[in-house]
């Protein structure tokens, strides 16, 4: 499977043009470690519900697809409800 993904993307890589980025190649391998002739492609990679664009660059060589493609939602936390804390129960309800 790992050999069929660096096939699309040589054929992606050798018919764009000059100076432009190549058509992005969805994948579902997230497993699959950045090798060097990788650089330069685009890749879409699966995170479970849609696909995360990631042009691969240099430096990602020798880490996993799956690094750069964040599966979950950070968590953002709100502002504490009534009943969080202990002095909460001195707080008049509104």
């Amino acid at each position: 499977k790992p050999m069929a993904l660096i096939k699309r993307l040589r054929k992606a890589k050798k018919e764009t043009p000059e100076l432009e980025k190549p058509q992005a190649i969805k994948t579902h391998l997230r497993d699959m470690i950045i090798v060097p002739e990788m650089v330069g492609c685009v890749v879409g990679v699966h995170q479970g519900k849609t696909f995360n664009s990631i042009e691969i660059k240099p430096e990602m060589i020798g880490h996993y697809l799956g690094e750069f493609s964040i599966t979950y939602k950070p968590v953002k936390h709100g502002r504490p409800g009534i009943g969080a804390t202990h002095s909460s129960r001195f707080i008049p309800l509104k």
